[in-house]
């Protein structure tokens, strides 16, 4: 669908007002006017309160906790726009949940991740715009384009402007290891892996490390840290390893249940997130940094408003 030329607005549902606000500040916009409620049996309730016809509109609505309200405020806000008459409606999806769920691991699992895929363009996305995906084949679930950010750089940044000497970058287990490969070569340091197994049922894992740190300041990189157990288990043991400082770092910090506990406990000495999902001020401690992904975003939602191509973005 074409809308060179035309109006651009952008609007958010609860999730994460914040960063639609910072995406917006930078383009020189305002966010669009729309109130999302619920009504008191807890059914959400939208009004979009200005003209959409014809606008390529876009949706900013990270799927985090609460996941369910959050993605249901997202696909009935579509439809308010489908049925607005606009223009084009892209999917702003910084964080992307039930991305966990991208495969079948044992007989009669669902596939959550194309369900999620299915519902949005059933509703009305006509494109897609997210950050590191669990999976990137997640993409292939999706039969209306999808731009997928990297949050990689944007970590790496950071880390290159502390100048941190004898830097090793650390997988936390075996899927993050293309992940953990990326940041090694934006820091030109070398890769560890964190490898663990479990025996057998209810025995403690047995963890070892693939990879010389001893002496080195590590950093761990994964996409997402949920309850934070894979990553401060790893943390500790890299300490015991002969490890000197550890960092680590994600895309998405959702620290649910014991996350911020084990984080403050643990020996990482300091971890840095951006803020695809919003960190309320009570989830915040001392060695939590936030880098905001705002600067990113906006840059795609121009370039993707007029037509010219994102792939520059993807090593922002």
């Amino acid at each position: 669908m074409n809308t060179i030329g035309g109006e651009i607005k952008i609007f958010s549902g609860n999730a994460n007002v914040q960063l639609a606000e910072a995406i917006t500040d930078r383009l020189g916009i305002s966010l669009g006017r729309a109130e999302v409620t619920t009504f008191s049996d807890g059914e959400i309730s939208v009004n979009i309160n200005e003209t959409v016809r014809g606008v390529d509109v876009f949706i900013i609505q990270p799927t985090c906790p609460p996941v369910n309200d959050n993605l249901m405020e997202m696909l009935i806000m579509m439809d308010a726009f489908k049925r607005a008459s606009a223009g084009r409606i892209t999917a702003v999806l910084p964080y992307y949940g039930y991305a966990r769920q991208d495969r079948k691991a044992k007989a009669r699992d669902p596939i959550t991740a194309k369900v999620v895929a299915d519902i949005l363009t059933v509703v009305g996305a006509d494109r897609v715009l997210t950050m590191d995906l669990h999976a990137s084949q997640i993409q292939g679930y999706f039969d209306i384009p999808v731009d997928h950010l990297l949050g990689v750089p944007i970590l790496a940044r950071y880390f290159k402007e502390k100048h941190i000497s004898d830097l090793a970058i650390v997988s936390p287990d075996i899927g993050s290891v293309t992940r953990a490969r990326n940041f090694s070569n934006h820091l030109n340091a070398p890769i560890a892996i964190v490898d663990k197994r479990r025996p057998q049922a209810n025995v403690s894992e047995i963890m070892n490390v693939i990879g010389d740190i001893e002496g080195k300041n590590v950093i761990l990189i994964d996409d997402l840290i949920d309850t934070a157990g894979t990553i401060t288990q790893a943390a500790n043991m890299l300490k015991e390893f002969g490890a000197k400082d550890v960092y680590a770092c994600c895309t998405h910090p959702i620290l649910s249940g014991p996350a911020l506990e084990r984080i403050q406990n643990s020996a990482i000495k300091e971890l840095i997130v951006t803020d695809t999902v919003r960190l309320p001020e009570e989830k915040r401690n001392g060695k939590i940094k936030v880098i905001s992904v705002a600067p990113v975003f906006s840059e795609a939602i121009l370039r993707i408003h007029k037509n010219i191509s994102v792939s520059k973005l993807f090593d922002w």
